[in-house]
């Protein structure tokens, strides 16, 4: 495995790659419902599927499985990609490599907070509310909102990946090999260490 290129650990890249294939097809879901239910403000000639509210709510229900998984290694041993308490002070350091890194971790964490938003609104939600013409409901509002947010940040942590990393960044997620010690023979016992850590 060629060092020049950047390593991303094997259980990033394995959480990263399904929650960021379940959440495209909820993004692209959630976007068709809205076309076919909603559409106030941009509507599109796509074709009508019948049970489109239920395939993006199987799409939502297993990115709710998923994500807290990501979410976890994301706050513990993926932190660094996340905002630190140091960023707002980095951010006075405009155009610098660091400004461009902060921000990256900024879309990163805002990320995780819109898809929470989106997965918890989902969950309060009707299926009868949008074809009944219900388009009032506070729930719903609040489910487009973390929908709308969480493609915009998709769009710009790709964009931020590609100018912080380059095409190597993005290329080294879908890779396969690992180093020893990133073995998920150890993968567990990462999980107790971290677990007897945290208890009080």
């Amino acid at each position: 495995m060629s060092r020049s290129r950047p390593y991303q650990p094997l259980l990033l890249r394995i959480l990263h790659g399904f929650n960021a294939l379940i959440a495209v097809l909820a993004i692209i879901t959630s976007f068709w419902v809205y076309n076919t239910y909603d559409g106030r403000l941009i509507r599109i000639a796509l074709p009508k599927i019948n049970d489109i509210i239920g395939i993006h709510g199987t799409f939502g229900l297993t990115f709710l499985l998923i994500m807290p998984a990501l979410a976890i290694y994301s706050f513990h041993w993926g932190q660094k990609r996340l905002v630190q308490a140091d960023s707002l002070a980095k951010l006075t350091q405009v155009g610098k490599p660091i400004w461009w890194y902060t921000l990256h971790r900024i879309v990163n964490t805002v990320m995780l907070i819109a898809a929470t938003l989106a997965l918890i609104t989902g969950r309060q939600m009707k299926e009868e509310w949008l074809p009944a013409g219900e388009l009032h409901h506070t729930w719903y509002q609040l489910h487009l909102l973390g929908w709308v947010i969480l493609t915009c940040c998709l769009f710009i942590h790709l964009l931020m990946s590609v100018k912080v990393g380059g095409i190597a960044l993005i290329v080294s997620m879908f890779e396969w090999q690992h180093t020893p010690e990133d073995s998920p023979r150890l993968w567990w016992q990462k999980v107790r260490s971290l677990l007897h850590r945290e208890k009080p």
